[in-house]
C-alpha cells in the first residue's frame, strides 16, 4: 500500500495599509511554498487587510468581496497554475448588510471545492468581530480535496473543543485554523507568555484527542494594539509540533504530514471509540442545573 505523504505549508506575514500590496505579497509565499514541494497552502485570517476589527466602523464594510470575485479568482488562478490546494481567508460580501469571515479552499484545478464561515464570533477588546461578521449557517464540515479531506475553522474557533470533534467527525483529516491572534499592549508583560501557550497546547489537544493534523497559520507585525504573535505551527495526531514560526518574521511553515498515521494513532488511542454518545446530550445547553 502507498503511504500518503501531504506537503503542507502555513504562510505568516505582517500586513500594511494596501491591498493590493498585502495580495502580492500572498502571492509571492505561494509560490515559495509551491517551489517548496507543498501541495496545501494555508493564509493567515484575513490576509489581504489589516486586522480592522479593532475598532467599529462602517467604512472597512467597503472591503468585503463577493465569492466568486476578484481576490478569489487571483487565488483560483494560482491554485490552477501551481497545481496546488488554497485556503484562503476573506471578508465575504454575501448580500446586502450581510457579511461573512469565510475561508475558501479551492482545488488544484482551480475550482472551489468548499468554503466555511466562521461560526464563533468574538467580541471582545481590540476584537470587535460581532459588528462585522454574521456567524456561518453551514455548521462544522470537511472538504473533499484531490490530497484529502480538509477541516476549516477559523481563529476563535480554534479555542472550542466541540467545533473540532464535530469537524473531525464530518470526516477531516487535516484541521486548518486561519488565525489573527496577538498580544494587547497592556497585556503582554503579565500574560504574554501563558496566552501563547494556551494557543498552542489548546490546538495541540484538537490533534491528540481528534486524531488529526493540525496546521494553523497567524499573522506577525503590530497593528494598532496588537502585536501578532505568529508561531504558525503544524501539529501530527499524536500533538507533537513538526514545524513552527517565529514570533515575527514573514515566513513559510512547512512539513509533511503522513495521512496513514491517523489510522494508527485512533487504533492506538481510540477517543473516538471510547465516546459516550449515550451521555453527552448535555452538551447542547449553556449550563446543566442541579
Amino acid at each position: 500500500m502507498n503511504t500518503k505523504i501531504v506537503q503542507v505549508a502555513a504562510l505568516q506575514s505582517s500586513c500594511s495599509d494596501s491591498q493590493f500590496a498585502n495580495l502580492d505579497q500572498s502571492v509571492h509565499q505561494i509560490r515559495m511554498a509551491a517551489d517548496q514541494g507543498a501541495e496545501l497552502i494555508c493564509l493567515q485570517e484575513l490576509f489581504q487587510n489589516r486586522y480592522f476589527c479593532q475598532t467599529e466602523d462602517h467604512r472597512q464594510f467597503e472591503l468585503a468581496e463577493s465569492i466568486p470575485g476578484r481576490t478569489s479568482q487571483t487565488m483560483a488562478d494560482l491554485a490552477n497554475e501551481l497545481n496546488v490546494v488554497i485556503v484562503a481567508s476573506l471578508f465575504e460580501r454575501r448580500a446586502a448588510g450581510l457579511f461573512h469571515n469565510t475561508a475558501v479552499v479551492f482545488e488544484k484545478d482551480g475550482s472551489i471545492a468548499g468554503k466555511y464561515r466562521k461560526m464563533h464570533i468574538p467580541e471582545d477588546p481590540g476584537f470587535y468581530e460581532k459588528f462585522y461578521f454574521t456567524p456561518g449557517d453551514q455548521g462544522f464540515i470537511a472538504i473533499e480535496t484531490s490530497i484529502g479531506k480538509i477541516g476549516v475553522c477559523i481563529c476563535w474557533d480554534q479555542w472550542f473543543p466541540e467545533a473540532a470533534r464535530l469537524t473531525a467527525l464530518a470526516g477531516a483529516q487535516i484541521l486548518v485554523y486561519p488565525t489573527a491572534i496577538g498580544w494587547l499592549s497592556e497585556d503582554k508583560l503579565d500574560y504574554g507568555a501563558s496566552q501563547l501557550n494556551a494557543w498552542q497546547t489548546v490546538m495541540r489537544s484538537h490533534a491528540i484527542t481528534n486524531g488529526v493534523f493540525i496546521v494553523a497559520a497567524n499573522r506577525v507585525g503590530t497593528e494598532s494594539n496588537i502585536e501578532f504573535w505568529g508561531n504558525s505551527f503544524i501539529v501530527d495526531p499524536y500533538g507533537n509540533v513538526m514545524a513552527q514560526g517565529s514570533t515575527d518574521q514573514n515566513q513559510v511553515v512547512a512539513s509533511e504530514c503522513n495521512l496513514d498515521s491517523i489510522e494508527t494513532a485512533r487504533t492506538h488511542w481510540p477517543f473516538l471509540r471510547d465516546r459516550r454518545i449515550d451521555a453527552y446530550s448535555g452538551l447542547n445547553r449553556r449550563m446543566i442545573d442541579e
